[in-house]
């Protein structure tokens, strides 16, 4: 496994993640247990906060899907980064943790009449339109409120990239925006500028995620460019906001090869200036959503090891406290992850096996075919990247509780999400009259 940020071995051999020593965390906050560099947090949100918005060109809206808490809120803004929300409640979670609502944009497919209405009290920055029932509906709401609300158009430009089809979002048939390639892209800008409520500020897209190749980028640049011009001769509408999405790939394992921030925001920058000049536009503030490239890298989970099975001739199983129910990408996208034994850090690796979780299901396995010293029962198990869309994803199969996450940080350990007990299982649990004793 690649150390990143912070992480490193110390003396005694074990693997120490913003100073603290791993089997040491597991012994104060039990497994399995999300542990995220908060050091490594700020310095991927800065990079990106230099890359984007220091020149004044761009900016950086990070995407709450990826991982969020108030804790999260309160580091973002910190940063100063803005929020992409994608619910009522990551919305509520970002307003009770004091996060600007000015900098949130609130996107989504099917937002709810109450979900449009907390929007518009909380005063957030923009939303998001993905369809015109949406439109139709917050215009009616805004007059209503008797407020003007900021859009932005979604669209779907027709680009596909290389990734996993669940998490290509840019091509023709999908669930997301207006199409571009067949005219409803430009009939949605032209239904936007005549609403009497909403002030029409730019557009939208997001082609994918995981996505190594600049270039992807650089297309969907220049393609939304042109449809920005298309939009001034036809409508007179002037587009002062291009918001290019997320998406930026991460190293989850060796196969992964990531490209500098820097040369994305150059790449991205670049092309939306040339492109204006070219078309003698106003050059549109850009903003970019990573979640996954921010919150990615700086988490890892730590499992302690269970059952060790082997069958002769076949493979060997190595069960851990967790799963599915705190990963559950493998299943769901067959997702790939490194790991190592936090506390055999410093010794050879002299097996492979396989990491299975414990959920009541052949298909929860956390990584197949992993290098490893020899694996035994009370072992430490640490995967690396899991930051995003592990704490997020997770849930409660088997009625199993979630794991604790905490921040680590010159040697200091955190709670900022409780560990959830039985009792948090039943809370919503209700024994109807007739079945009561």
């Amino acid at each position: 496994m690649k150390l990143q940020g912070t992480a490193k071995v110390n003396e005694a051999g074990h693997l120490t993640i913003g100073g603290c020593d791993a089997v040491e965390l597991v012994q104060k906050h039990g497994s399995p247990l999300y542990v995220m560099d908060e050091t490594f947090l700020r310095e991927k949100c800065k990079a990106y906060y230099d890359a984007f918005s220091a020149s004044g060109a761009g900016e950086v809206i990070y995407a709450s899907k990826a991982f969020m808490n108030m804790a999260m809120c309160r580091v973002i803004e910190q940063e100063g980064l803005g929020l992409d929300v994608v619910s009522g409640g990551e919305l509520y979670t970002a307003r009770r943790a004091g996060f600007p609502m000015e900098k949130v944009y609130f996107h989504g497919n099917n937002k709810t009449d109450s979900e449009l209405k907390q929007a518009i009290e909380y005063g957030i920055g923009h939303i998001v339109v993905d369809n015109h029932y949406e439109m139709d509906r917050l215009n009616a709401l805004a007059e209503q409120a008797g407020t003007t609300v900021n859009v932005l158009l979604r669209i779907t430009p027709g680009i596909e990239c290389h990734t996993h089809e669940f998490i290509r979002t840019g091509q023709i048939d999908s669930k997301f925006g207006f199409p571009l390639p067949t005219g409803q892209a430009m009939e949605a800008v032209k239904a936007v500028v005549s609403c009497s409520n909403l002030k029409y500020d730019g557009l939208h897209c997001h082609i994918g995620s995981q996505i190594f190749e600049l270039e992807s980028f650089r297309f969907a640049a220049e393609v939304m460019m042109n449809f920005i011009e298309e939009i001034q001769k036809q409508t007179g509408a002037v587009t002062t906001v291009l918001n290019l999405g997320g998406g930026f790939g991460i190293r989850y394992t060796e196969a992964d090869e990531p490209a500098d921030i820097n040369d994305y925001a150059r790449t991205v920058l670049s092309t939306v200036q040339s492109e204006a000049e070219k078309r003698n536009l106003t050059v549109p503030r850009v903003v970019v959503e990573p979640g996954r490239s921010i919150a990615g890298p700086v988490g890892t989970t730590l499992y302690t090891v269970g059952s060790v099975k082997e069958i002769h001739g076949v493979r060997k199983y190595v069960a851990v406290d967790g799963g599915m129910n705190d990963n559950p990408r493998p299943a769901l996208y067959g997702s790939r992850y490194e790991a190592m034994l936090a506390n055999k850090a410093t010794e050879a690796n002299e097996e492979v096996v396989s990491i299975t979780g414990k959920c009541c299901e052949s298909g929860d396995m956390l990584i197949w075919d992993v290098s490893l010293p020899k694996v035994k029962s009370g072992d430490i198990l640490a995967v690396s990247s899991t930051g995003a869309y592990n704490y997020t994803m997770s849930m409660n199969y088997n009625r199993i509780g979630r794991p604790a996450v905490v921040f680590v940080r010159d040697g200091q350990s955190a709670v900022v999400v409780e560990r959830e007990s039985y009792d948090d299982l039943i809370r919503n649990d209700r024994i109807p009259p007739y079945l009561q004793r």
